[in-house]
């Protein structure tokens, strides 16, 4: 993607989350409004591969402000797709919680029936939203950015990259696919799930496949809890939300490791080692947030949670351009080394 005057490029990884992935829609609006940096490469798993998508096609169509649009539109489609509403509000609606009978309904789906048993005509408001948002077939042609959408094929575990010329809907939804609500989605006679089980989200080919040294992580999942979980529920949902990050936990492990490995060489002796010297690693978090929020709110489309995490993702990125933005393109504002390991 060339940048207009002025602008500095950066790729973007963006984890996944459920409903909590509106507050990168608020990451990315206030980027977008802000017009300092413009984007090459995109990753993005489960809710993160919904904005990436987006992105992409809001930027296609209308530029920096089409996108802030597309973006708002997606999210608002998400919230109408609501049957009814499905929370109740605790703290000032900071963190809503699904009402009892939904709470049963998914305790179902965890143990007794499978999604083929109580959805048997695989009816998914998602699939209708991004049918109507968006021209796959264009993106495939013309994306302006790079596309790396993560996957899990299902009967081996491997991560599937679904890269701009190979987007359709049913990549995006795999994307999404948790096993236990959604039914798994073919794809050229190939079984995926959710991307989380092997990628969230995949760091890899923004380092590999695109040219700037800037990698934005933007994530949904805290790197550190304030508290440790005692009741039989919340271990479970605790050990349910360090599975979904150990793969990306590991990957940027591997990138500090790497790092360590060639940082005293004073002339790296290939490519590869010069391009771990010169990229530049970027955090976008919200730990104290997102650990505030109950598990179950993940699943929550009420339009008040999700303006709320706009807003607060939004927020967020002020505060990190505030003190970070000279630092894009010189020098990485996180050390990996102290946050990975």
């Amino acid at each position: 993607m060339s940048s207009q005057a002025g602008q500095r490029t950066i790729n973007l990884a963006l984890q996944g989350g459920g409903a909590h992935g509106a507050f990168t829609w608020g990451v990315l609006d206030y980027l977008l409004e802000d017009g300092r940096f413009a984007f090459e490469g995109v990753s993005g798993t489960s809710a993160g591969a919904m904005n990436a998508v987006v992105l992409a096609q809001g930027l296609m169509s209308g530029g920096e402000d089409g996108a802030r649009a597309a973006l708002a539109d997606f999210w608002s489609a998400v919230a109408n797709s609501a049957a009814f509403i499905n929370s109740i509000s605790t703290d000032g609606d900071e963190s809503p919680r699904l009402v009892p009978g939904l709470k049963l309904m998914n305790l179902l789906t965890k143990n007794l029936f499978s999604p083929s048993q109580l959805n048997p005509f695989d009816i998914n408001p998602l699939r209708d939203i991004l049918e109507r948002q968006i021209d796959c077939e264009r993106l495939r042609d013309c994306s302006p950015v790079k596309l790396f959408i993560a996957t899990t094929h299902a009967n081996s575990g491997k991560l599937r990259l679904f890269r701009s010329e190979e987007i359709s809907v049913e990549a995006v939804l795999a994307s999404a696919c948790l096993p236990t609500i959604h039914r798994t989605v073919m794809i050229d006679g190939e079984p995926y799930w959710d991307g989380g089980y092997s990628a969230n989200p995949a760091v890899f080919p923004l380092f590999y496949y695109c040219d700037s040294p800037d990698i934005m992580l933007v994530l949904l999942t805290p790197l550190h809890y304030s508290e440790t979980p005692h009741t039989a529920r919340d271990i479970t949902l605790r050990q349910q939300e360090l599975a979904f990050q150990a793969t990306f936990l590991r990957e940027m492990r591997m990138f500090a490791h790497m790092r360590e490995y060639v940082r005293d060489e004073v002339s790296p002796a290939c490519r590869f080692e010069h391009r771990l010297t010169q990229v530049n690693f970027h955090v976008l978090a919200a730990d104290e947030l997102m650990s505030g929020l109950a598990s179950e709110s993940k699943l929550i489309a009420r339009e008040q949670f999700l303006l709320m995490l706009r807003d607060q993702g939004r927020e967020h990125a002020r505060e990190w351009l505030a003190e970070n933005a000279d630092a894009v393109g010189k020098r990485a504002t996180v050390d990996l080394s102290r946050l990975f390991y």
